[in-house]
């Protein structure tokens, strides 16, 4: 079998940014997939599932409710390697566009204060598994980040020096 493209990618040499994946052609419209990196892969700790699982909650209902931006957001949620999400969105878009987006969401996060949303056994398959401290911590550093995200953390490194 053919390597799927998220295998494609240098992981060794990858460092955290905003990244677009790929781009896929549905119908008319054009689907632009975005590696949002939140720790260098293989070099540092992993995030635990529970700050996982609080940035997917918090980031997705920011997303979807953002007005200018609700219509074409398709999907948020985590890598299973644990070093960052993937953000589906509607259109043939670059991470430089993408990025006052994803900082927003980040800096939400990163200030969020109160009831998780869908953290309740009704709306949620494993409600009790949530750390919002931890989600703050690493949500104000991949905000941090992105505040002054240069070509190599928005583009993905080509093979040769480790960025």
């Amino acid at each position: 079998m053919e390597k799927i493209t998220s295998f494609t990618i240098d992981h060794e040499k990858l460092q955290p940014g905003l990244y677009v994946s790929r781009q896929d052609r549905v119908g008319e419209q054009t689907v632009t997939t975005f590696d949002l990196r939140l720790t260098s892969p293989n070099e540092e700790p992993v995030m635990n599932t529970a700050e996982v699982h609080t940035i997917e909650h918090l980031a997705a209902t920011y997303l979807r409710n953002r007005p200018d931006w609700k219509d074409s957001v398709l999907y948020f949620g985590p890598m299973g390697c644990r070093t960052g999400f993937y953000l589906l969105l509607v259109g043939a878009l670059t991470s430089e566009q993408a990025l006052p987006l994803v900082a927003d969401c980040f800096d939400f996060i990163a200030a969020y204060t109160g009831e998780i949303p869908g953290a309740s056994p009704r709306d949620c398959g494993n409600y009790l598994d949530m750390n919002l401290p931890m989600a703050r911590y690493w949500a104000g550093r991949y905000a941090a980040l992105l505040k002054h995200a240069g070509y190599d953390r928005l583009h993905y490194p080509e093979s040769g020096e480790k960025l």
